[in-house]
């Protein structure tokens, strides 16, 4: 019922006054911004079908390879203009992937009214982006490279902070990855549309990381992270905001680990495909609200996961298994599970801000 109610205010926002157009005997296009699972897609071509559609395209500009299978005969005609590998998430292949804004909607579907009534096509309005320097990204405070000061060491990192933002992640790879991480920074994308900060940073210097040994080195990993949460608060822009951390593998244990440290004072604690059995006797210090996630044909990592959440004894914590997904969640959908977990757990545990 919630659903419905939804659905009718945003017909009658976006449609106004003006009648449905009939689909009976037309071509309907239906497009979306790139296949995951399909599903929406595919209802949105039943639903043209049900209202008489003699044909159905399904035009995306990129989906996984072999997508057509798991839409059957949904259309009939599938356009698509790349089936990149590995194939992640839908928003790994924009550098906007911002939501479209109700009003933007409005203000698009006026325009064609208006342009039909006039027998004219069309304008177009400016495309999303800037020249020159990349990307615009409307509404953010900071969107931009930094040099995160732990202890006495440097590290390369990049900090976004939207505009009345209620707190900030901060993100701790895993080994052999860094702070370029796709998986991380997709996540970190989604975190931010929902308006929460997001820190990626490198854990080690390029020296450092030439030891294999640093890399595992969890200890030294949570110090690195604690020194840069002090680094992230110290900032005028981030002063006051609560702050979550995001581990990956190793960096679930180095987030755990740095969690448990007094001083530190997290709000909320994501593992993803994480190794927080790794954090040992620091877990049963850890007081953060924890959630797990783990792909459910990652078994070893599974059956470690449900052995730390049982030392994770003084927090809330919830295990959070993504069905047919494998430690890097390389599944088409597996990545945007564990974002909207992440994202929910985060607005979920991180209390708002003064004055947000």
């Amino acid at each position: 019922a919630r659903e419905r109610a939804e659905l009718e205010r945003r017909a009658r926002r976006f449609r106004g006054d003006r009648p449905r157009v009939p689909l009976t005997g037309r071509t309907a296009v239906v497009v979306d911004d790139g296949i995951a699972t399909g599903s929406t897609a595919r209802a949105a071509c039943e639903v043209a079908r049900a209202h008489g559609a003699s044909r159905v395209v399904l035009a995306v500009p990129v989906a996984p390879p072999g997508w057509t299978d798991r839409l059957g005969d949904a259309a009939d005609e599938y356009v698509c203009l790349a089936t990149p590998e590995p194939f992640y998430a839908i928003g790994q292949f924009y550098e906007d992937f911002s939501q479209t804004p109700d009003h933007e909607v409005v203000a698009l579907i006026e325009r064609a009214a208006e342009a039909r009534a006039a027998g004219a096509p069309a304008s177009h309005p400016p495309a999303r982006g800037g020249t020159g320097d990349g990307p615009v990204r409307d509404g953010l405070d900071r969107d931009e490279d930094v040099v995160v000061h732990a202890g006495p060491v440097r590290l390369g990192g990049h900090l976004t902070l939207p505009a009345g933002a209620r707190g900030v992640v901060v993100f701790a790879h895993g080994s052999g990855s860094s702070r370029h991480s796709p998986r991380n920074r997709y996540v970190a994308s989604v975190l931010v549309r929902a308006g929460l900060g997001a820190l990626l940073f490198d854990l080690l210097t390029d020296a450092e990381e030439r030891h294999r040994a640093n890399v595992f080195d969890i200890e030294l990993l949570a110090g690195r992270l604690a020194d840069a949460t002090h680094w992230l608060r110290a900032r005028p822009d981030a002063a006051g905001l609560p702050v979550g951390y995001f581990g990956a593998s190793t960096g679930a244990a180095a987030a755990l680990w740095a969690a448990a440290e007094p001083d530190v004072d997290v709000a909320a604690v994501v593992s993803r495909g994480g190794r927080p059995d790794l954090a040992g006797a620091r877990l049963g210090q850890v007081t953060a609200p924890t959630l797990l996630i783990v792909g459910g044909e990652d078994r070893a990592v599974l059956d470690l996961n449900r052995r730390a959440q049982a030392e994770l004894r003084r927090c809330p914590t919830h295990l959070t298994v993504v069905p047919g997904a494998g430690h890097l969640f390389e599944e088409p959908g597996a990545l945007e599970a564990v974002a909207a977990a992440a994202r929910d757990w985060f607005l979920r545990h991180l209390p708002p801000a003064p004055g947000a």
